[in-house]
């Protein structure tokens, strides 16, 4: 599984945080040492905190008495606690110690101390996945350092504004960033400073997959970890070394790299990144498919994350230890292991690491031959892809309803500033009418012509808002990346229109039906995966084009969730779907997506059936499409890029329609469903640079 690379990711900015720390390998703080100078000893803290937190509880406490001594020192100390914190896993605590040290590092006027401490923010909030706010502050902080003499901290700050803005997909400005942190760390002369910016550099290169030059600058660091002898940092390095050769496709070299990292955190006793090594290890080998060595390396990640009482490590490496059993043909064994695996990911929350372990299962399962199993992982991997699609779809539409709310508000504040004005000028006319009686005539004309004009103003803000309201309603019928309908829409207009379902045969003799035609992207994952969001979205639109042209105009077409489609055709004739389902096999694919300088081209697995199955027989949509959507799974399941239809079912009585629903591969071998196939001829993923 890849959850060893994605918690190396999640971690790199706590790494970042103490990138520019001097390495202290094997050494020890002594509590009761009040001579040395605390300042002096907050660089080696923090290089024990990235290495080995546990080990810094106690120390960081044995420096408490002397940090208050001024609000500087315990300004910096708060920080350091802070990343503590963030380490463990603490998040919701270390912010409210940065909290705390940006309220001293103010009190004192010094904006390095504040830098030091938006960072140590950010990064918690990183972990607390408050991605757009975390970067915020990491901004702020680069704002507050450009003028600082602290070259750490501007290196420091450099680094992270970088990572900040690759995850945002903005890696031209990363890169200006990464590159400045190299040429700023090469200036001071700092092997250790140089290390880490190129570090950070060959990670940024990972992302724009410039996999040459991210070795060329992880290479270097390794030579200058090597010459400093820091085996923390040059384990770190070797990690890098291996998310690069991974996601390059040398599984050797990889390997290699964690072997050696994983030695050198056993020799300094780092057991937080013997854990996660060992995880890598695991992944490492199953992607080669060497399942006992897999199966080794996952349960002593296992049995190392139990040691830590780390759950969410000890989740990833049941699922490891999971896939190796299913490798080895061990399927009770695998399943029981990712199953408990999957439990912890259900109880955490986190859904999308969630449904990364699902399609990864699902794979596994498909390997092994167990296809029941496959069908079932994919099902509940559907399930919560399009759980999320409707979060985030919630979420755009709250979004969309707060500015208007604003609006709303801005323009109701602006009438009662009006009405404010004339309620003062009615006061103003009374006092006047007290001392000068012929005036009256001409103070009511005045306050006609106010009111008329504020009519208009009332009659005119009606009008905008009725625009406003107009644009709501359109955007909540579309799904806004496609402009197709929307799966809201969708359902609203069936609900509507309950006669379809009724309708029979054509006045003209010709077996007239709606149709229903469920499509799904084959290996969508594979291209977020390999080329990054922005090309699956270009996909996606491109189907979207794809499928109106290939369609009648009277035909809805709607983004069902995630890389899922539907199209409803209205009055079509019975004999003809097969040929609709043949010109969609051929036109998707037909298409190029040019991206990045890479040309892709994509396959279609489709479900469909006419509606009603059989005429004057009313079976509900929602029954007919959960039947398209088993048949588009039973396409998934025997190969892509082909089309499986229901031409019909027999017996319909409620039993028979349940065990359509549940197994329809099983009710077509049972004579209950009448199935078409059909097959494309294109490869299933085309690509040229």
């Amino acid at each position: 599984m890849l959850a060893g690379l994605y918690r190396a990711a999640q971690h790199r900015r706590s790494r970042a945080l103490l990138a520019l720390l001097l390495v202290v390998s094997g050494s020890t703080l002594a509590a009761d040492v009040p001579e040395e100078p605390v300042r002096a000893r907050f660089a080696e803290l923090g290089e024990i905190i990235r290495v080995t937190p546990q080990r810094a509880v106690p120390l960081l406490a044995g420096l408490d008495a002397q940090a208050r001594r001024t609000p500087a020192e315990y300004a910096r100390l708060l920080t350091l606690s802070c990343d503590l914190s963030h380490r463990l896993g603490k998040h919701v605590e270390a912010v409210q110690l940065c909290e705390q040290a940006l309220q001293l590092g103010r009190q004192v006027h010094d904006d390095s101390l504040v830098a030091r401490a938006l960072l140590s923010k950010a990064y918690a909030l990183f972990g607390l996945n408050e991605m757009s706010q975390s970067h915020q502050l990491v901004w702020e902080a680069e704002r507050l350092a450009a003028a600082s003499t602290d070259v750490d901290l501007r290196i420091l700050v450099q680094i992270s504004s970088g990572e900040s803005f690759a995850e945002e997909g903005n890696f031209p400005v990363a890169l200006t960033k990464m590159q400045g942190a190299v040429t700023l760390a090469r200036q001071g002369g700092n092997k250790l400073q140089i290390a880490v910016a190129l570090k950070s550099l060959a990670y940024l290169y990972n992302q724009m997959r410039e996999f040459d030059k991210g070795f060329e600058a992880i290479g270097e660091a390794e030579q200058l970890a090597e010459a400093i002898d820091s085996p923390g940092r040059l384990a770190i390095f070797k990690t890098t070394e291996y998310i690069l050769a991974a996601n390059s496709g040398d599984m050797g070299r990889g390997t290699t790299a964690l072997l050696s990292a994983l030695a050198l955190e056993r020799r300094i006793g780092a057991d937080a990144m013997i854990a996660n090594t060992l995880v890598n290890l695991a992944d490492s080998y199953l992607k080669q498919q060497d399942w006992r060595r897999a199966l080794a390396y996952a349960q002593q990640a296992l049995e190392q994350a139990q040691k830590l009482h780390d759950d969410a490590l000890a989740a990833t490496a049941r699922v490891n230890v999971g896939q190796a059993y299913l490798g080895m043909g061990r399927l009770a064994e695998g399943k029981k292991h990712i199953e408990q695996g999957m439990d912890w990911y259900q109880r955490s929350g986190n859904k999308p690491d969630q449904q990364s372990v699902l399609v990864e299962y699902g794979d596994a399962l498909e390997r092994a031959g167990d296809l029941p199993g496959a069908l079932a992982a994919y099902h509940r991997e559907r399930a919560l892809s399009n759980e999320l699609f409707e979060t985030r779809r919630q979420k755009a539409m709250m979004e969309l309803q707060e500015k208007y709310e604003a609006d709303k508000r801005q323009r109701q504040i602006e009438m009662l500033r009006q009405e404010n004005q004339v309620k003062s000028t009615e006061i103003d006319n009374r006092r006047l009418q007290q001392r000068i009686w012929w005036l009256l005539a001409l103070v009511f004309a005045l306050a006609s012509v106010i009111v008329g004009i504020l009519y208009r103003k009332v009659r005119h803000a009606n009008a905008q808002l009725e625009v406003k309201n107009h644009e709501l309603k359109q955007q909540s019928a579309r799904d806004p990346l496609t402009a197709l309908y929307n799966r809201r829409h969708f359902q609203e207009f069936m609900r509507s229109h309950q006669d379809i379902g009724r309708q029979g045969a054509g006045t003209s003799g010709e077996d007239m039906v709606s149709a229903m035609f469920l499509l799904d992207v084959d290996h969508f994952k594979h291209i977020n995966d390999t080329y990054g969001h922005g090309a699956g979205d270009a996909v996606l639109r491109e189907i979207a084009e794809a499928l109106r042209e290939i369609l009648r105009e009277t035909d809805m077409i709607v983004r069902w969730g995630g890389e899922e489609f539907l199209a409803f055709l209205p009055a079509v004739p019975r004999n003809s779907l097969d040929e609709v389902a043949r010109r969609l096999l051929a036109g998707i694919p037909a298409r190029t997506i040019d991206y990045q300088g890479t040309r892709l081209s994509v396959n279609v697995s489709i479900g469909f059936a006419p509606f009603p199955l059989v005429p004057g027989t009313p079976i509900s949509w929602e029954r007919a499409i959960n039947i398209v959507d088993m048949a588009l799974y039973l396409a998934k399941g025997h190969g892509r890029n082909r089309a499986y239809g229901v031409r019909g079912v027999s017996g319909l009585d409620p039993a028979a329609l349940d065990e359509v629903e549940n197994d329809i591969e099983k009710a077509w071998r049972a004579g209950l469903v009448d199935l078409a196939i059909v097959t494309g001829h294109v490869p299933e993923l085309r690509m040229a640079s």
